[in-house]
């Protein structure tokens, strides 16, 4: 191993598996389960998109998810230790989980073995692809050279600044996760309403209504574009993400409005990636999940 440190995450970031190889990055997976016995590893004994297509067969039944335990996190920091290589663990906003403190115990584990290790567990304040972004800008500032405490630094600067503006396709997710009220999901389901969401801070907020797809996609994109008009940086101090769900036509066609409103609101936006959320998040928000991901880059161009 010859890296300075070693970035970690846990499965809430939903980078590509290919992706995430590529950039030397350790993922963590969350677990699933369809009948709340038998739960399996995401994206190593379960296929992302193999869980979507099961949520939409089976629709009525509301899988769950569960975080890593810490012999997981344990298993991935040991080497490093033994190696003397520092790591920087980046997990989903611990208003969704309990899965940093799993992580602070997994160091508390290791330390006790390797008292020179350098573990730091952060937490993001965001989840599902802007958590990928989150992890994206940690590697541009490692292949940039960054230290292992200035990257800790900048990182705790720009996450802050994260906001995800999403939509889903009903409330029934949302609501037999816990993440709204019952009556507001009532009224939802009886209406034909569909909520916009945003997450700052660390948690989400409702930002809106609509009665059609089109209303709430849209609005997601409102809250996106007046963000970047309110900001003090340039809309090239940013980095963008956009997560879909089940329909990737549907993200596809949608990233390409996005990119045209960014460019006629005189933002220069060329791409964007597109990721798939994961079955992590997607217990919550059902399979038609699809939102705008933004968070400042760590190093400006």
């Amino acid at each position: 191993m010859s890296e300075s440190f070693h970035i970690v995450s846990d499965g809430s970031c939903d980078l590509p598996a290919e992706l995430a190889k590529e950039k030397n990055v350790t993922v963590v997976p969350f677990y699933v389960s369809f009948d709340d016995e038998n739960y399996l590893k995401e994206g190593v004994q379960i296929g992302v998109r193999d869980f979507y297509q099961q949520m939409v067969d089976k629709k009525g039944v509301y899988p769950k998810s569960s975080m890593p335990c810490a012999q997981d996190y344990a298993d991935v920091f040991l080497p490093f230790a033994k190696e003397g290589i520092p790591v920087i663990c980046i997990c989903i906003t611990s208003k969704f989980s309990g899965s940093i403190q799993t992580a602070l115990n997994a160091r508390d584990m290791v330390l006790e073995d390797y008292p020179q290790a350098r573990i730091t567990v952060v937490n993001s304040m965001v989840n599902t692809v802007l958590q990928g972004q989150f992890v994206m800008e940690a590697i541009a500032l490692r292949d940039s050279g960054a230290g292992y405490e200035e990257t800790l630094k900048r990182l705790d600067e720009i996450k802050v600044t994260g906001r995800i503006f999403f939509t889903v396709g009903d409330m029934e997710y949302l609501k037999h996760g816990g993440r709204i009220g019952k009556v507001a999901a009532v009224a939802g389901s009886v209406l034909g309403i569909r909520p916009v969401i945003t997450l700052k801070q660390g948690e989400i907020f409702p930002s809106g209504i609509g009665r059609s797809r089109r209303k709430t996609t849209e609005k997601s994109l409102q809250l996106l574009v007046d963000y970047l008009k309110h900001s003090s940086l340039d809309c090239g101090c940013y980095s963008f993400s956009i997560g879909y769900g089940y329909d990737i036509g549907e993200a596809q066609e949608y990233k390409n409005h996005v990119i045209e409103t960014l460019n006629k609101n005189g933002m220069d936006v060329k791409d964007i990636p597109l990721y798939q959320i994961g079955a992590g998040i997607s217990v919550h928000t059902g399979p038609y999940a699809l939102g705008l991901g933004v968070m400042e880059k760590a190093i400006h161009s």
